[in-house]
């Protein structure tokens, strides 16, 4: 390792916490609860089967970001510890968590001004922000510095494509992605949306297809579009890993590419997204 520094992210980037401490790179969690309880937890707590099980008996969940305390008290004891931190979050069109991290950060450089400290919005969410971590894990092991894998990043932020599909229109509805009135029609034609997160970091509904194996099609399409030719390919999914795994033999098949990585969505993305979600990310021409 060329420098000193710790790579930090957050739970939202769906990389499971045991692939994180493989690439020597530390988390923080988001949380959330089921409206009927009230009880918070923090992500990765409860095994992602039961909580996709709850999701499709009707409970609801809601979430809540990293704040600025949980913060606070992680990057201090690297701080102290003389170490650098370069930390990589969820986009802030999804969520105000790398907005806490940016704060904190700001005010720590005050604090510590002989140490480093970096906080960079990925404007990615789930593998989308794990790949951006991927990427950063590359880079450090490559032996670049802080400053260097920093400013390599923000270059890359514009060309981390995501692209998905979800099975229930109902959970998009919740979140104001769908009107009433599209969920309602779609689910009754069995209208499959592809969405997108843009260069904001928001996320956009770019076209629809009648029904699901049409809609895994149309990622991997997306896919063979823009991708460069050394990207690597995440795929995540909530709970429907038999989706990913056909999604990976289209990819492979029909496009000559291999699949890096395939992680389970998170119950914080899979809160909003909800069981049913697949999703394809990928280093493209644009996003």
């Amino acid at each position: 390792m060329a420098e000193n520094y710790v790579l930090y992210t957050d739970s939202a980037c769906d990389i499971h916490p045991d692939k994180l401490a493989e690439w020597n790179v530390k988390m923080l969690p988001l949380a959330f609860l089921f409206t009927d309880t009230g009880a918070e937890q923090k992500d990765h707590e409860e095994p992602i089967d039961e909580f996709y099980k709850s999701m499709r008996a009707g409970r609801v969940a809601k979430t809540s970001c990293v704040n600025e305390e949980a913060f606070e008290s992680a990057f201090t004891e690297i701080l102290e510890a003389g170490q650098d931190i370069l930390y990589l979050g969820l986009s802030g069109g999804l969520s105000v968590t790398c907005e806490n991290a940016k704060k904190v950060a700001e005010r720590l450089a005050g604090k510590y001004p002989d140490r480093k400290i970096e906080a960079i919005d990925s404007l990615s969410a789930s593998a989308g922000e794990g790949l951006f971590v991927y990427l950063a894990v590359k880079n450090r092991d490559a032996g670049m510095t802080l400053e260097e894998n920093a400013e390599t990043l923000r270059k890359e932020i514009p060309h981390v494509c995501h692209w998905f599909t979800v099975e229930d229109l109902v959970y998009l509805k919740r979140g104001g992605r769908v009107s009433a009135a599209t969920a309602l029609l779609g689910t009754a034609l069995n209208v499959k949306p592809v969405l997108h997160v843009d260069d904001e970091g928001h996320l956009i509904k770019m076209t629809q297809v009648h029904g699901r194996k049409k809609s895994i099609k149309k990622l991997a399409e997306k896919l063979g579009e823009t991708i460069r030719p050394d990207s690597p390919i995440f795929i995540s999914n909530a709970d429907c890993i038999e989706d990913a795994e056909m999604l990976k033999d289209i990819l492979k098949n029909e496009y000559g590419k291999e699949v890096t990585l395939i992680t389970s969505i998170g119950s914080v993305i899979g809160a909003h997204a909800g069981p049913g979600t697949l999703a394809l990310f990928f280093m493209g021409k644009e996003r």
